[in-house]
């Protein structure tokens, strides 16, 4: 048999811890009112320290040239509209590679892969291209292009690899080249 006084005391057990509880946690959070935040060891190297919020210098997604648009500081160096490779050198080879199919175009990557195309003057061979924009300034070798080619052969395994000369990529590479160059000048001009 059980008495009524056990839940009652249940009930005051719950009621001196909760009390305790709350002592303690008082206390706990009045022991850091005199705890120093401020760090005064440098940081190590290699690791960026907090920008300032009121600084107007300081770069978000929200400011020039962020996903909102807006005027790009980097206009001079053809990275404006917020995508991550050289506008002129993306721009110059969307427009030598207009001809092809594109299957993907990545300008946060700078990588453009082309379906395969069959020129109509060789129905016999066909081209697929990946072009890579390696820097975020208009220079020579922040441009890649790789060719691939194959041939129709002449039995039923249908396309077989085959090998494309050096020449090739340069001659497109400098195409994309003076292309960009152009719509640089043509910026200037404005």
């Amino acid at each position: 048999m059980t008495s009524g006084t056990e839940p009652a005391k249940q009930g005051r057990w719950f009621s001196v811890l909760a009390i305790v509880l709350a002592v303690a946690g008082t206390l706990t959070l009045g022991g850091c009112e005199n705890f120093d935040t401020t760090d005064t060891a440098p940081a190590p190297k290699g690791r960026q320290t907090a920008t300032d919020i009121n600084d107007p210098n300081r770069q978000t997604i929200f400011g020039l040239g962020g996903i909102l648009g807006g005027e790009n500081r980097d206009k001079e160096q053809g990275t404006a509209g917020g995508i991550g490779v050289n506008s002129f050198l993306w721009r110059a080879s969307l427009d030598t590679l207009a001809f092809m199919p594109l299957t993907s175009a990545d300008p946060f990557g700078g990588v453009i892969i082309t379906d395969w195309y069959s020129p109509p003057e060789t129905p016999g061979e066909r081209f697929k291209l990946t072009v890579y924009i390696l820097d975020r300034r208009l220079r020579a070798d922040g441009l890649k292009v790789s060719v691939f080619r194959q041939v129709r052969d002449q039995g039923d395994s249908g396309w077989v690899d085959s090998a494309t000369s050096e020449e090739t990529s340069v001659s497109l590479e400098n195409a994309i080249l003076t292309r960009a160059r152009q719509l640089r000048i043509d910026q200037i001009g404005e």
